[in-house]
């Protein structure tokens, strides 16, 4: 849909005035606390009919625009601009067609232009091709390209650690500011054209990943997608990067991220939770995290090819032309082809190792194999680069000295950039490709090769095929490459493993014709379902499904620069204020608050656990106002909370999740539930202590009626895994027993049937109210999901009968999150910042008649 900003370019680039009043006009998002953005009465004042008028619109966003561009031949210095067939988001244009979506592109372009002539190409590039070019200094470009982009994450995203200067450039912090600066460039050209409520952003690749954060930080509900095509390394690796926790952060103000394969997206995940502390779940085969309240989703599937434009290619005169030139050129020889960049990272030398090997063991293939090893131009440049081309070029002149005899070679490199038909020409003749690379994101070259093979009816008459016959295809490729997993028919090595490859490669010419059929076929049909137009409508249906509660959230921003994030949070989840606690309290003369220990009053990273001075003060004080029925609600057993809070004599407690209680210190514990034999202890301890000795750093906590295992010191992913391999095995041998199983944070907890805190809830109500007392107010903290019961009973008790009519009701967790209560604080620090502040006023407070 076209923005009003958007509208504002196109006129000034047209010359023509604006139009009076007649475009949408943007919405303001405020990034104030308590503020809500008028989005919806924006949307709602709207004209019905303009909705319909305007395509949904799409700004791809990458570091190049899809653009070819020369200067014109005529001598002039004006330039002539043409769409790059090849590149991602050209094709992704054509696979989803634009008849209900319209894509404008932003990034930037393959040549300098000089400032002068930077106003009339852009006027260019946005009438014709809806592009907006991002024009960045020529040092600017290259500290942020070749410097941060191709000198560190690059290497580094591909398992290089710079553990010497030629190894990699160490991290160079004036790089990372450019790397920034120019992600900040790519903002503010957004910014120009986006209609926030309306548009769908989507970043490509690892040369923006801070970018997400500035669109946040303006436009706090902006629909922002982000798809990594390099691989994401593992936590081992990542977190070697000195800005390891600022990518993470950006890439998180995103709503939903997606990576080619499992690999890679478990590392981000890992790392997150390594990093950041986040956890990640599957919400109906969703997976997700939760981050300040929004939701990030994760998407996983590998990019396609553009068919019809490859099909295009194969019907070509030219490309049947060159297909018969090179049957003719290797004719009674088998073709094996490599088509790789010139980079460190693609495995050329390996792959020609193995070709020698291959040689070495089966010398009756001399005359009869034929490696064609197409070089493409490297990216990027320096050192490393040069001594690729110095080793392939030294390895393929002694393979073809040692094997080679006149009018053979066994290797032919072809180190000039190859037309597209030529490329494809080489595809259908060859009978395997190889694609040996040691490490890459994705790689389309075995999915090109594998729909050139299927070739059409005037190749098969080149080739002198029976027309429409079965076709047959090999692939050879490393297990470290993105398109690995969905090619279950290929030949899968490890190109480091030279005498593997070599005997894949023998594998590969020897295999039966109906065997190499049944592969292709199966290949065939995955490659030709999951094209690029299914892989971009696959993530825009995501995308669209991530953002559609945008508007039924409170946003606002927190944090500076890097560490900026927005916390979204349901219309009626508010942040307790301590004004509004005093005020309720001071109204109100019977008061039940009930609180949970670990992870409220004391922090869960805290190695001792026992409580404060102050946090005793802080009871105390609470306690000695009559009008009061303090609770500490816990899961620790009863005798050593018993020991903790003797000195506090008139504090209620429950302990192991409420199954035993006391009104006061002199009274005698109590249980809520039968006090059986706990028989089933025979049964879980072993168990449990199976895993604690092969979990390190986990724990089992024994208790009168429960059993916890406990996890917080351990590897967070192996605890984890851990946890929920415990959490089956434990209800698989406890299933006939009379227990609960269930996992918490960093525990996984054995206890009775029916003890729960929200039983304590009832219970405590239950015995004011048969006292004769009905609370007017109730204040319930706590920060884990036993705590959800207790929520639950008070949140639903206003419309019972077991409190006041008109009581204040303040149910409240710790930290931003999806919870049953309707108030949050956000962490220790502030719950006790706020219990001195309630515990000042009962202090202060006349003493009223004693509650009986």
């Amino acid at each position: 849909m076209v923005s009003r900003s958007y509208s504002n370019l196109l006129e000034l680039v047209s010359g023509e005035a604006p139009a009076p009043s007649l475009s949408r006009r943007i919405p303001r998002v405020m990034t104030v606390p308590g503020l809500i953005s008028d989005l919806e009465e924006d949307v709602r004042s709207e004209p019905s009919s303009s909705s319909s008028a305007h395509k949904e619109r799409i700004i791809l966003v990458a570091n190049q625009l899809p653009i070819k561009m020369n200067r014109r031949k005529d001598n002039t210095k004006t330039w002539c601009f043409s769409w790059d067939e090849n590149s991602l988001l050209h094709q992704l244009k054509d696979g989803l067609g634009d008849e209900d979506v319209e894509f404008i592109y932003i990034g930037c372009l393959k040549e300098d232009i000089h400032p002068n002539d930077q106003d009339e190409v852009s006027q260019i590039l946005l009438e014709t091709f809806k592009c907006v070019p991002t024009f960045l200094p020529p040092d600017l470009f290259s500290r942020y390209y070749h410097g941060f982009c191709k000198q560190h994450l690059w290497p580094l995203f591909h398992y290089m650690l710079p553990l010497s200067p030629d190894l990699g450039g160490r991290f160079n912090r004036s790089l990372w500011q450019a790397y920034v600066s120019v992600n900040k460039i790519f903002a503010d050209r957004i910014m120009e054209v986006i209609s926030p409520e309306d548009d769908f952003v989507w970043i490509h690749d690892y040369h923006l990943m801070v970018l997400p954060t500035f669109l946040r930080k303006r436009f706090n509900r902006v629909k922002l997608g982000f798809f990594l095509h390099s691989p994401f390394p593992s936590s081992e690796i990542y977190k070697t990067l000195p800005i390891r926790e600022e990518l993470l952060r950006a890439l998180l103000n995103s709503d939903l991220i997606g990576f080619h394969i499992f690999d890679y997206a478990y590392h981000f995940l890992s790392c997150c939770s390594r990093m950041l502390g986040l956890s990640y779940e599957s919400k109906r085969g969703y997976i997700c995290l939760e981050y300040y309240g929004r939701t990030v989703s994760i998407k996983i599937l590998p990019v396609g090819i553009h068919m019809s434009q490859l099909q295009s290619v194969l019907s070509l005169r030219e490309t049947e032309d060159k297909v018969a030139e090179l049957k003719l050129q290797f004719q009674g020889k088998t073709m094996l082809l490599g088509v790789d960049d010139m980079d460190i990272f693609k495995g050329i030398s390996l792959k020609l190792l193995a070709m020698e090997q291959l040689l070495l063991q089966h010398p009756e293939k001399k005359g009869k194999v034929v490696l064609v090893q197409i070089a493409n131009p490297a990216r990027g440049k320096g050192k490393d680069v040069e001594e690729v081309q110095e080793e392939t070029y030294t390895t393929v002149k002694r393979i073809n000295d040692m094997f080679g005899e006149p009018g053979y070679d066994p290797v032919i490199l072809i180190d000039q950039p190859l037309k597209f038909y030529e490329r494809v020409a080489y595809y259908v003749v060859s009978e395997c490709c190889l694609v040996t690379a040691v490490r890459d994101g994705m790689n389309l070259i075995p999915y090109e090769y594998i729909i050139s093979r299927q070739g059409n009816e005037n190749l098969d008459m080149v080739l002198e095929l029976q027309p429409g016959g079965p076709k047959r295809s090999m692939l050879v490729v490393s297990e470290f490459i993105g398109c690995s997993p969905s090619l279950s028919g290929a030949i899968r090595v490890n190109p480091w493993n030279v005498d593997m490859v070599a005997e894949a490669m023998d594998c590969a010419l020897v295999m039966s014709d109906p065997e190499k059929q049944l592969r292709h076929e199966k290949h065939y049909k995955y490659v030709s379902t999951h094209d690029v137009a299914y892989w971009g409508r696959s993530f825009l249906h995501d995308l669209e499904r991530t953002c559609k509660d945008h508007s039924q959230r409170r946003c606002w921003g927190i944090g500076f620069g890097l560490r900026f994030r927005v916390v979204a949070l349901d219309l009626n989840f508010r942040k307790l204020s301590m004004e509004h606690i005093v005020s309720a309290y001071k109204r109100t003369t019977t008061r039940a608050i009930l609180l949970d220990y670990d992870g409220t009053l004391m922090p869960q990273s805290s190695i001792d656990k026992s409580p404060s001075l102050n946090t005793l003060d802080i009871l105390n004080s609470l306690c000695r106002d009559r009008n009061n029925m303090v609770f500490l609600v816990s899961g620790r057993c009863r005798d050593e909370l018993s020991d903790w809070f003797l000195a506090c004599d008139k504090l209620g407690i429950a302990a192991e999740h409420g199954y035993f209680t006391r009104m006061k210190r002199d009274d005698e514990w109590t249980a809520l539930g039968p006090l059986g034999e706990c028989n089933w202890k025979q049964i879980a301890e072993p168990v449990m202590q199976l895993y604690t000795e092969t979990t390190d750093g986990s724990a089992i906590e024994l208790k009168e009626t429960a059993m916890a295992w406990n996890y917080e010191d351990s590897d967070p992913d192996f605890g984890s895994c851990q946890a929920k391999e415990l959490l089956d095995h434990l209800e698989s041998v406890l299933s006939n027993e009379p227990v609960t199983v269930k996992s918490g944070l960093n525990y996984v907890e054995v206890k009775p049937q029916g003890a729960s805190k929200g039983l304590v809830a009832k219970w405590l109500l239950s015995s004011m109210k048969e006292k004769g007392l009905s609370p007017d107010f109730i204040l319930c903290i706590g920060d884990d999901r036993s705590d959800e019961d207790m929520f639950e009973v008070i949140t639903s008790s206003i419309s019972g009968s077991s409190i006041a009519p008109t009581a204040e009701v303040f149910a409240c967790t710790v930290g931003r999150k999806p919870s049953k209560a309707k108030y949050y604080l956000d962490d220790k620090v502030e719950i006790v910042r706020m219990m001195q502040g309630l515990a000042g006023v009962a202090e202060q407070m006349v003493p009223r008649p004693i509650l009986t």
